[in-house]
């Protein structure tokens, strides 16, 4: 047995989609079949209603003038008497005419519902035979009556029936009434042709509309089948995959969205690879740098003249190890919001000297030029004295790492109204302005061939920015290549405090 495609499984956006505008479609078309049927219906039951009444009234007024009526005394009337046989048949004959023109029946009955004269087929309308029925006596109770029906029976089919009393010349008397009926049959065929026309159109318009439809449900959501692919796709570890969109929609949009997602994704993959590697190179190196050499010395392999060097090699790997952790810390306390400033008041110009100390042999071996210290004042600022230490530590020991022998760093601080610019400069390589807007990233690092960063993880400049901005401020980076690499990063001098923070 085949497995039914999820595209045409009752789960699929597609067939609701189409069930949904399917039946939309059909009730429209039910309903529009409606209101025509009871248009058609109600226009030909008012044109038979005043046909037949007019029709009637002519017959009646012209029986009327033709008639000779005798009265008792107590004004009763009593039956027809025809003025002559002669004219008598005359009016039969004009009755024929008249019923043939109308293709329907004539009925003439005098009060006690006795036929006078009729112009039909019917079989059980005879002269002088008596017709009583609950629509006869209707007739002879009222001057005009209309309704569609049998006449009480006398018909096998309903019938259109319009009743006019026949009054005496005078007016005061009436000496019997006209019916006239016509059969519905023409109307019914009318309607049905009507309506099969109807249904024929229908059916072909709905077929379009189906096949329209379909086709734009299929376009519609080819998006969304493509994203879900693409989804499981990404489930897999698989990032190549793109949906393609076209018009200028909301489904276009999204699909933007997504490729967007997706390119982000693929990117903070290639990243986390990256940092993956990275971490594992990072902790590997130092961890086999110590236990060789604690090995060595535990073995008597180097000697005890020796041991003090190394010794201080394995301090500076456990240093470096320290760095690594605390900073990975660091990374996953902004990122969870859990990282708490503690404000407090203290000169910048301070920790800045505090920190160039700290890489003074480095500066010494490389030759390179410190510029602005020499000009800078103490200035002070509110804010976490610690995490601005860090700020400032990896700042200068980036440029410490790139600047070239015999190269330079400069150092300037400017204080305006409301907030203290820190500027630091570097002499060297430069940074290409593809990967100027990059370098703030977390994991990226500009040195992919550790030639100059052998000990970075890329995790410095966005620890930077993540810290100044807590502050904040923000940071910038201008650079041009071989020639000179800058950064720049302002902070208010009295930041506003949140819940968590305080000021010591």
């Amino acid at each position: 047995m085949k497995r039914k495609h999820k595209f045409f499984s009752g789960k699929s956006l597609f067939l609701k989609y189409m069930n949904v505008s399917v039946i939309i479609v059909f009730l429209s078309f039910l309903i529009l079949g409606i209101i025509l049927t009871m248009t058609i219906s109600s226009y030909w039951y008012n044109e038979k209603h005043n046909t037949l009444t007019k029709r009637s009234e002519s017959i009646a007024e012209y029986i009327r003038t033709n008639v000779k009526s005798h009265f008792y005394t107590n004004d009763t009337a009593v039956p027809f008497e025809w003025i002559n046989e002669s004219y008598a048949r005359y009016m039969g004959e004009f009755l024929q005419v008249y019923a043939a023109d109308m293709d329907s029946d004539i009925i003439v009955v005098d009060n006690n519902a006795r036929v006078v004269m009729a112009v039909s087929k019917n079989p059980n309308v005879v002269s002088g035979m008596p017709l009583h029925s609950e629509s006869i006596d209707k007739a002879l109770s009222q001057s005009s009556y209309f309704e569609k029906g049998t006449l009480g029976g006398i018909y096998p089919e309903e019938r259109y029936i319009s009743t006019r009393l026949i009054t005496t010349r005078d007016g005061y008397g009436v000496v019997g009434t006209v019916i006239v009926t016509t059969n519905t049959k023409d109307i019914d065929s009318f309607t049905g042709m009507v309506m099969q026309i109807f249904v024929l159109a229908a059916i072909a318009t709905l077929s379009m509309s189906i096949l329209a439809i379909g086709v734009f449900s299929y376009n519609m959501v080819r998006p969304l089948r493509q994203m879900s692919t693409a989804a499981k796709q990404f489930g897999k570890g698989d990032f190549s995959v793109r949906v393609t969109a076209t018009g200028n929609d909301e489904i276009k949009e999204l699909a933007t969205a997504f490729n967007n997602m997706a390119e982000s994704l693929s990117s903070s993959e290639m990243i986390r690879k990256s940092f993956v590697a990275n971490v594992s190179h990072e902790l590997k190196t130092p961890m086999t740098t110590i236990a060789g050499f604690i090995d060595g010395i535990l073995d008597g392999t180097i000697p005890k003249d020796r041991q003090d060097y190394y010794l201080h090699i394995v301090s500076d790997e456990v240093k470096r190890l320290s760095r690594l952790v605390r900073s990975m810390l660091d990374l996953s306390r902004i990122d969870s919001g859990e990282l708490k400033l503690n404000f407090q008041r203290f000169d910048l110009l301070e920790v800045l000297i505090n920190v160039i100390l700290t890489f003074e042999q480095e500066v010494d071996r490389k030759n390179i030029e410190i510029r602005g210290l020499d000009t800078l004042t103490p200035i002070y600022i509110y804010g976490d004295k610690d995490l601005l230490h860090q700020v400032i530590y990896n700042l200068v020991e980036n440029a410490v790492k790139f600047t070239n022998e015999g190269g330079y760093i400069a150092f300037n601080i400017v204080e305006h109204a409301e907030q203290i610019d820190f500027i630091i400069k570097n002499s060297g390589m430069g940074i290409k302005d593809s990967e100027v807007d990059l370098i703030f990233g977390r994991f990226y690092k500009t040195d992919k061939s550790r030639s100059k960063d052998k000990k970075g993880l890329g995790l410095g400049l966005y620890l930077v920015r993540s810290i100044v901005r807590m502050h904040g401020g923000d940071i910038t980076a201008r650079s041009v290549v071989g020639d000179y690499t800058e950064f720049d990063f302002y902070l208010p001098k009295n930041p506003p405090l949140k819940k968590h923070e305080k000021k010591s």
